[in-house]
């Protein structure tokens, strides 16, 4: 349980952070949110022109809502689909602003490192009197801050994963960064003329890679000289358009139907399975080498479009005892419920406190973080997350064993429009 005046450090002012630092407030704590973006939702506006396969009403936390409705805001209409750019308008900027948070929120600030007064990762002995502290760079240059806990919601956004096929980067990968992107760029909008005309690769069987796949076809269709290919690791291409009409997501299922009918008309062409090895400057192309079905294959290609996932970055959690899933990385005991080999974001059963602790007393990695490389993470999910840690740190622990999140209906995944773009991702980092 919290006793001393000392805050509840936040990191990331993304939905998770906010909602955590929301929380924190109605239980009479003190948070310091803690943001290297210049704004509220920093990754979210990052991927601003995609849209979301969860309505509003799984995409706003409660205790956030009851602050906004108390200033006059009113609820997006519960059964419609926002947009990154939606969520952070209509929702995380008008959070960020309130008097409740804005006093307690730090912008342009990155925390490098976590650590406890005084104490390696190795000491044991009165190591849980001791408060954490964050080492932060600031535009006033290096600062260090304490707390009494800390709540990590900084998200996966800025550590994709590389493009090579054995999770490390492919060899050149780096020196052809100019002519790759990662994540789903904004191929309609700010990004239109970098891809138009050219050959792009698209690498990756996720969701993300589909909508990737979508809105370059689209493009194309001004620009006809276009050529997309799409590569992955999976032997059989079916297998990435997911559940397409029994999907219980109906807008997430809809990527898939698409995408298989740019793939049976020749729009969209197939190599797979293919493992890419090396990415190497071949005249004014890329040259991509691989393994394509145990032969050595290389493509020529202007653009690639890296679409295979995210992954969270530990590094400045070092000297912290962290409990952490030796494959998917993610936190606590948290992974067997989250394995993408074995759930969608609709199977995983609700969690908190519990499964997320770590070894380190009053620390929780929640959010997108806390699912390290699965991608089955639920706005709401995390919700219920910084609910139930919050209630730990304040020492309510039948509220923090509680479970109180409650997902709607399959039937509300069928109502609402989906406008014009298609829609690719439930998550928010």
């Amino acid at each position: 349980m919290l006793e001393t005046r000392l805050p509840v450090a936040v990191v990331g002012a993304g939905p998770i952070g906010l909602a955590a630092a929301c929380h924190l407030l109605a239980r009479g704590e003190q948070p310091l949110v803690l943001e290297a973006g210049h704004g509220a939702g920093h990754a979210v506006r990052q991927w601003s022109h995609v849209g979301m396969f969860s309505p509003w009403e799984l995409n706003t936390d409660k205790e956030a809502v009851k602050l906004l409705t108390a200033h006059g805001w009113w609820h997006p209409q519960a059964d419609t689909f926002p947009t990154g750019r939606d969520l952070v308008v209509q929702y995380l900027e008008p959070l960020a602003r309130l008097p409740e948070l804005h006093p307690h929120t730090h912008y342009r600030t990155r925390v490098t490192a976590v650590s406890r007064k005084g104490f390696d990762k190795v000491r044991t002995a009165g190591r849980d009197d001791q408060p954490f502290v964050l080492r932060l760079a600031t535009e006033g240059g290096e600062q260090l801050v304490e707390a009494k806990a800390v709540i990590d919601a900084s998200g996966t956004w800025c550590t994709p994963n590389p493009a090579g096929a054995d999770g490390l980067a492919a060899l050149g990968e780096y020196d052809a960064a100019h002519r790759v992107a990662y994540g789903i760029p904004d191929v309609l909008g700010t990004a239109r003329d970098r891809y138009a005309g050219k050959t792009v690769l698209v690498v990756g069987s996720g969701h993300s890679a589909l909508n990737a796949l979508i809105e370059l076809e689209t493009l194309r269709r001004d620009f006809p000289s276009m050529s997309l290919t799409w590569i992955m690791r999976k032997v059989h291409v079916e297998a990435a358009f997911g559940g397409e009409e029994a999907d219980a997501l109906p807008a997430r299922g809809r990527l898939g139907i698409k995408v298989r009918g740019l793939v049976e008309s020749g729009a969209v062409r197939v190599c797979s399975p293919f493992r890419i090895a090396r990415i190497e400057q071949a005249g004014s192309s890329l040259a991509v080498t691989g393994d394509h079905d145990g032969e050595d294959r290389t493509l020529a290609v202007d653009e690639i479009v890296v679409a295979t996932g995210f992954r969270p970055d530990l590094s400045i959690l070092r000297e912290l005892r962290l409990t952490i899933d030796p494959w998917l990385e993610s936190s606590g005991t948290v992974g067997p419920l989250i394995d993408p080999n074995l759930h969608s974001c609709r199977s995983v059963r609700p969690h908190g406190a519990r499964e997320l602790a770590h070894a380190e007393n009053g620390f929780f990695i929640v959010g997108m973080k806390s699912y390290g490389r699965a991608g089955t993470f639920l706005l709401a999910t995390g919700y219920e997350q910084v609910r139930s840690a919050v209630a730990a740190l304040t020492g309510d622990i039948e509220a923090a064993r509680r479970i109180e999140l409650s997902l709607p209906e399959t039937s509300i995944w069928s109502k609402g429009p989906i406008g014009p773009r298609p829609v690719a991702v439930a998550v928010a980092v």
